[in-house]
């Protein structure tokens, strides 16, 4: 889920051609022309986990399915993906499975052509919609409107902490955004950086801003904005980057924190050099890799963004995402394609924490192997909750979305105040 925004010059290009393809006379061949002849996907290739996933499964427990419809993979960097599925989409030779845009406005697009496999109406006529996570549901249908992505990726997001840390200088783990803010102090205090983020990247900083609204607000702040109902600068909204850009003011960050990229993030967690660090369950595979973690799994806990005082909203609320998430094509789909995708959905969930402990949209039903203790408090956070929320940028356009991740530094650096890091997105959102 982190990855850096698209070169604008390719991005206009996409979309000015893209109404363009998708209108150009291909209705007519939209009828179900005898299916596909193999189980083609179209991933980004820095998605190892689904593509193994998906091979393990073809000479396993979708052994049959496979010799009906063979699994066949194509790989792209991230940022040729959408380029691609518009190419592809304008030919009417879209793949069986394709990943999903980087942003929710192309498959939105792709869905209005007519192109985009409605998944929920499929998987309840497969008898398998019970095999899905009610939270990756809730999270598919805030960013899409409906649920047409596979969920073979599910992340939560929260705040990690270092148990040994807070326990020294006697710390409780804070329920509260003013218990966070006193933790942060006392640490700074006695010479420990409270928060390790990368800055670089911004996207780990706007996620505390939308972790602030989202408890002040309720979950729908920034569905709010982008139905038009709220502006960003709207006192509410500034409070929240002023919260942000406030810690920052206190050096809760630490040093440099604009050069600092995910790695070296990652690292000051790991390496006990800070104590907190705010960021999604897919660094399960660095806190479970011994050779990264210095601090140890055990010693690692998870807590939800806490509540803000007088808010709206409530810390079961978990920010959450489905990865690069995959769409399938209307057009190809048949019954060999229904039989992939029902033995996924009853399988997929189980084999993903088995094999790799990633977790996944897909319920976990079958033999998990043993898990990390760090991965199971995730599963079981992800089974008790009811109510998901989205990034900071999930609902903006790619600009906004680049404006939003490239100012985030300068708001906690406090070269950018909060009102004029609102004002920047807000200008993009407006003339997006």
């Amino acid at each position: 889920m982190h990855h850096t925004p698209k070169p604008r010059s390719l991005v206009i290009l996409a979309t000015a051609t893209t109404a363009g393809l998708l209108l150009s006379g291909c209705g007519g061949t939209n009828a179900a022309s005898g299916g596909a002849k193999d189980y083609s996907l179209t991933i980004n290739d820095d998605n190892h986990i689904v593509q193994q996933e998906l091979k393990t499964l073809s000479t396993g427990a979708c052994k049959t399915q496979n010799a009906a419809l063979p699994l066949k993979i194509q790989t792209l960097p991230i940022s040729n993906v959408d380029q691609k599925v518009q190419l592809l989409a304008g030919q009417d030779a879209l793949p069986v499975q394709f990943a999903a845009g980087g942003t929710p406005e192309l498959t939105k697009t792709l869905d209005k052509a007519g192109k985009v496999l409605d998944l929920e109406k499929t998987l309840k006529d497969l008898g398998v919609w019970d095999d899905i996570q009610p939270a990756a549901v809730k999270t598919v249908q805030n960013l899409y409107g409906k649920f047409n992505v596979m969920p073979y990726q599910f992340n939560i997001e929260g705040i990690w902490y270092n148990k040994q840390l807070l326990a020294a200088h006697h710390i409780a783990v804070p329920t509260t955004y003013d218990e966070l803010v006193a933790a942060a102090a006392k640490l700074k205090g006695a010479g420990v950086t409270p928060f390790s983020a990368a800055g670089k990247e911004g996207w780990p900083l706007t996620r505390l801003v939308s972790g602030y609204l989202y408890r002040e607000l309720g979950p729908d702040a920034l569905q709010a904005v982008a139905d038009g109902k709220a502006k960003l600068t709207d006192p509410a909204y500034v409070k929240a980057a002023q919260a942000i850009a406030d810690l920052g003011k206190a050096g809760y960050f630490g040093k440099g924190v604009g050069s600092i990229d995910y790695d070296t993030g990652v690292q000051q967690f790991l390496t006990g050099k800070a104590a907190m660090f705010y960021m999604g369950s897919w660094a399960l595979g660095d806190f479970n890799d011994k050779t990264k973690n210095k601090v140890g799994a055990d010693n690692i806990g998870f807590m939800p963004f806490p509540t803000v005082s007088g808010g709206k909203g409530s810390a079961d609320q978990i920010p959450a995402n489905v990865g690069l998430p995959v769409a399938v094509s209307a057009k190809s789909y048949d019954s060999k394609v229904g039989d992939w995708l029902s033995c996924t959905a009853k399988n997929y969930g189980a084999a993903s924490l088995k094999d790799q402990g990633t977790i996944s949209g897909f319920k976990p039903k079958g033999d998990t192997g043993t898990l990390p203790p760090l991965t199971q408090q995730v599963q079981d956070t992800i089974s008790k909750t009811t109510t998901s929320t989205l990034w900071f940028e999930a609902l903006f356009n790619t600009k906004a979305t680049e404006t939003s991740q490239t100012n985030a530094a300068p708001l906690v650096t406090g070269s950018l105040s909060a009102q004029d890091f609102m004002k920047k997105i807000q200008a993009d959102l407006d003339n997006g």
